[in-house]
């Protein structure tokens, strides 16, 4: 019992070893002032991993995003403004590595089309709710005489 007891527990103790291998590294830059670190910051969580797709370049463990992450850290360090950083970056991967595109006619249905969906919505949602006020207004109250009939033909029916 206590040899299996220590083959398992060998065995946990190696899993726990292998995971703690594989864990992924940690960018760590030196900056120049506290400053520049939160620009960094900041400017690469507004830039988009060309790679991933999905993420942004400090949530990205792929060598592009790495690479732009390094690239970022020493533009700031070097004294250029976030202007110039996104300047390059996007002459480089194009419109696609910013979060939020700018505010042209190319993006316009990108920053319009949500908002042209909501009102066609709502413009469906204001003609199915009139065509069913319509509707209820459109039943009336029918005469005795009609009523008997309608009871009449529903017996003979449900015979």
């Amino acid at each position: 019992m206590k040899a299996i007891f220590a083959a398992v527990s060998a065995l946990l103790l190696s899993v726990a070893l292998m995971t703690s291998a594989v864990a992924t590294p940690v960018d760590t830059y030196e900056f120049k002032s506290v400053d520049n670190q939160k620009r960094a910051l900041d400017l690469a969580h507004s830039l988009r991993c060309p790679q991933c797709q999905n993420q942004n370049l400090i949530d990205s463990n792929s060598p592009v995003a790495q690479d732009l992450r390094l690239e970022v850290y020493q533009m700031v360090d070097a004294g250029k403004a976030d202007a110039e950083i996104i300047e390059f970056m996007t002459s480089r991967y194009g419109e696609f590595v910013l979060y939020k595109p700018k505010m042209e006619a190319k993006t316009y249905v990108l920053w319009l089309g949500p908002i042209g969906l909501l009102l066609i919505g709502l413009m469906i949602g204001f003609v199915f709710v009139r065509k069913q006020r319509i509707s209820n207004v459109v039943e009336q109250d029918i005469s005795a005489e009609d009523q008997a009939e309608l009871d009449k033909l529903l017996k003979r029916d449900g015979k």
